[in-house]
């Protein structure tokens, strides 16, 4: 067991880390992914005794026990708060005038001056400086003590924004800004984003993004997106604080639903009616939400409601057709079917109703179809759809919400998504739509527009 305390050499924020590393774990680990993991090379294998270290310059961004897939590192961070200081401060004693610190500026906030008596040494100019940090990390004397980044106004300039599209929600930049309230954390989508009044522009986030999903944007831009985020950041806190009304008002919706559709699905049945189906419900259900909500909620177009809305979807075995032949076995995803002789089929609940078994018998003994609500023109029709072939659809992810934890392509089983280069891969000549990995995705990412109608 390799473990160790270990402090970042001189990070614009002190970052404590401790890690431990089970080396009888890490030896069975061949590809060795956290290697190439570490966005600044801080992991490696030591070249005496074969084992995976860290070097002191890891400022803990997790990214490295993230990937390891046989769970022998752990890490824990805990980062410091800054000093209260607004600039940082030169102590001309240390100070050897190397000029390291002035080469260090991106600004040209730094200079040397000299004294009377000969001596040099390094001076900030404080109506440009802006406690990057840079100077501080590059002293070789210690002289220049760092504060925090104070907020500032950024009138002028692109100015630095993070890309929710690339974003992997890594959170390293959030560890090595020097500045309080700089970069928070969306609380929709859980990933960060930048306070353009509170960024220095030091430009240490960008360097550090294992994702490279930092860099400069407009001024217009950088603070049209800062809006947008914060007016739903208000809008979340205020949903939250009425979430609970708002659930029982939708409880009583979904109760109309299910009353009428099961309605409708029992006359279905007792008609025997085995073709598509529809019957416009609108007027009963305008009817009914009026009766139970009342002035709760104002409905104006019921196309605000839902778009597409499925109740249920049934699969069936005609035992006095099947023949027992067994051709239906071979093309299940999930072996959901098991046959009986002489020719008893059953179908278990496994079953994720994608349509392969209905395409593939030869003498229809397998009945599937879908009952939903859809909205259409602003009139919702319910209706009863008789699947006859393999589903068909359209597969969505929001990059943005997604965050890669591989649950969907654990459990995709026809192996339609795989997890490449940090990135849900869609393979659509393998995807039967059975919509699993929607219905299981933690964070609403995935969305399959399933071809209903058709």
């Amino acid at each position: 067991m390799e473990n160790g305390s270990i402090e970042t050499a001189k990070p614009l924020r002190d970052v404590e880390v401790d890690y431990e590393i089970d080396q009888n774990k890490c030896k069975n680990c061949k590809e060795k992914p956290c290697l190439n993991s570490c966005p600044i090379d801080a992991v490696y294998i030591d070249s005496k005794t074969s084992k995976t270290k860290i070097k002191n310059t890891c400022f803990g961004c997790v990214l490295c026990r993230n990937s390891c897939p046989y769970d022998a590192i752990s890490m824990k961070t805990k980062l410091s708060p800054p000093i209260k200081e607004n600039i940082p401060k030169i102590n001309t004693k240390l100070c050897k005038a190397c000029g390291a610190c002035v080469n260090a500026c991106k600004i040209g906030a730094i200079h040397l001056k000299s004294t009377s008596d000969g001596e040099a040494y390094s001076e900030i100019d404080e109506d440009k400086c802006v406690s990057c940090g840079y100077c501080f990390r590059e002293c070789p004397t210690d002289a220049i003590k760092y504060g925090p980044i104070r907020p500032r106004a950024n009138d002028e300039g692109e100015l630095i924004t993070i890309d929710p599209d690339k974003c992997i929600g890594c959170m390293t930049c959030s560890r090595i800004c020097p500045a309080e309230g700089a970069i928070e954390v969306n609380k929709t989508n859980k990933l960060p984003y930048i306070n353009p009044a509170y960024c220095a522009k030091c430009e240490e986030c960008m360097h550090s993004c294992p994702a490279t999903a930092i860099d400069y944007t407009s001024h217009d831009d950088a603070y049209s997106n800062y809006s947008e985020i914060k007016s739903l950041k208000i809008v979340s806190e205020i949903s939250d604080k009425d979430m609970e009304l708002l659930s029982k008002d939708l409880s009583k919706l979904d109760n109309i639903y299910i009353n009428i559709a099961n309605y409708l699905s029992s006359k279905f049945d007792e008609e025997d009616i085995h073709k598509d189906t529809e019957f416009n419900v609108t007027n009963k259900i305008k009817k009914d939400l009026n009766l139970i909500i009342g002035n709760d909620i104002a409905i104006g177009k019921l196309e605000d409601l839902f778009d597409s809305y499925l109740i249920d979807s049934v699969i069936k075995v005609n035992d006095d057709l099947c023949i027992g032949c067994g051709a239906c076995l071979e093309t299940c995803p999930v072996d959901a079917l098991k046959l009986e002789l002489p020719s008893n089929l059953i179908i278990n609940e496994d079953c994720i109703h994608c349509g392969r078994c209905v395409a593939t018998c030869p003498v229809d003994a397998i009945e599937l179809y879908d009952d939903f609500y859809q909205n259409r023109d602003n009139e919702i029709f319910y209706c009863r759809k008789y699947i006859h072939d393999e589903r068909e659809g359209k597969f969505n992810i929001s990059n943005t919400k997604c965050q890669k934890c591989g649950i969907c392509v654990n459990t995709c089983p026809t192996k339609a998504l795989k997890l490449k280069n940090n990135k849900i891969d869609f393979s659509e000549n393998l995807c039967i739509y059975c919509r699993n990995c929607e219905l299981i995705c933690p964070v609403d990412a995935i969305n399959i527009n399933v071809d209903l109608l058709r």
